[in-house]
């Protein structure tokens, strides 16, 4: 069975890859349409190595043409066009902050809690988490069934990806102005992103924790098992592609730091790189243009009882957004849709 498709935020980085990833898995799809703004109509986007397609306007389009929606504009454009897409026929896996917390809609990454995705029919609705929550659950998710998490406290390195393509700009003019002895400028990010880092991410709230981290905390709760607690500190960094994370995990029993390593080898969606040597470890700069969650740095915390600290690095428009959200697509064409036809 061949499905219609609509991407919305087409043009954007996390649209654009959810196009390439769509034919390199080679989704089921018998047409495409891409989606944006009314500004963007009358460009092109790449479907694939040798189609083109040209750009609709979000505003008037008709999602009684569509099947599966995959989104990623802003949470208020969501807010706006997801009920109308929804009234009309179509299902819609949205990656904005939108729905996540909506107790109807399912919070769903594949590798960790597919089994959530039946619960789409409430509202013809599931949300893709945050990137940085994504990256984190999976790698968490083995060890949770091992040895059951108590508490996580994380430190992210986030790349300027995550907050779009002005954001890579501003990194890539910034660190040109500062070689050539010129002005810098900053336009999108609060602080000098380039030889900098920046420990604010979204807006901050009441308590003095960020949007960002609240995410990680509340998503990783609904995603994973709600009784665990985490501390998250999430922070900008002159990358271009890639977010890592420091994460240390205190479990209820005992784990050995090679009981982990053996339980996330056999992990669906991880790659275990470990070595306690130089190069022994993924950095962002490796795993852009991947699809795995790489782990390494595994070893005991000493500090606490039963600990462990991961470093975990992703590809933050892939497996943080596009790649997780199609195959959010592809589990609910194959074990959910096919059953509803």
């Amino acid at each position: 069975m061949a499905y219609r498709v609509a991407v919305v935020g087409a043009t954007g980085n996390v649209g654009r890859e959810i196009l390439q990833i769509l034919d390199e898995r080679r989704f089921p799809v018998s047409d495409v349409a891409a989606l944006a703004s009314q500004r963007s109509v009358g460009r092109q986007v790449s479907f694939g190595e040798d189609d083109v397609l040209d750009v609709r306007d979000l505003s008037t389009f008709d999602f009684s043409t569509t099947d599966i929606v995959l989104s990623s504009p802003g949470a208020k454009v969501s807010a706006d066009y997801v009920p109308r897409a929804t009234r009309q026929g179509a299902v819609v896996i949205d990656n904005t902050s939108q729905f996540r917390m909506d107790p109807d809609v399912p919070l769903v990454v594949p590798e960790v809690n597919s089994d959530a995705i039946a619960g789409y029919t409430r509202r013809n609705i599931i949300a893709n988490p945050n990137c940085s929550t994504i990256q984190m659950v999976v790698a968490l998710k083995p060890l949770h069934d091992l040895a059951r998490i108590r508490r996580v406290v994380v430190a992210t390195y986030q790349s300027t990806a995550g907050a779009g393509k002005d954001a890579m700009d501003e990194l890539f003019n910034q660190t040109r102005a500062i070689y050539v002895n010129d002005q810098v400028e900053r336009r999108v990010l609060t602080k000098q992103i380039a030889f900098n880092v920046i420990p604010h991410i979204d807006k901050f709230m009441e308590d003095g924790s960020t949007k960002e981290e609240w995410k990680m905390v509340v998503e990783t709760k609904k995603i994973l098992d709600p009784t665990i607690k985490v501390a998250a500190t999430c922070v900008r960094v002159p990358v271009f592609i890639g977010h890592a994370e420091a994460v240390t995990v205190e479990f209820e029993n005992p784990i050995s730091a090679e009981e982990a390593r053996t339980a996330l080898r056999r992990a669906s969606g991880v790659t275990v790189i470990d070595h306690q040597a130089d190069e022994g470890y993924v950095t962002p700069v490796e795993a852009a243009g991947d699809d795995p969650v790489f782990v390494s740095r595994i070893r005991e915390d000493v500090s606490v009882e039963n600990g462990l600290s991961l470093w975990v690095v992703a590809d933050n428009l892939r497996k943080g957004a596009a790649l997780n959200s199609v195959q959010i697509a592809e589990h609910l064409a194959g074990h959910y849709m096919q059953e509803a036809a």
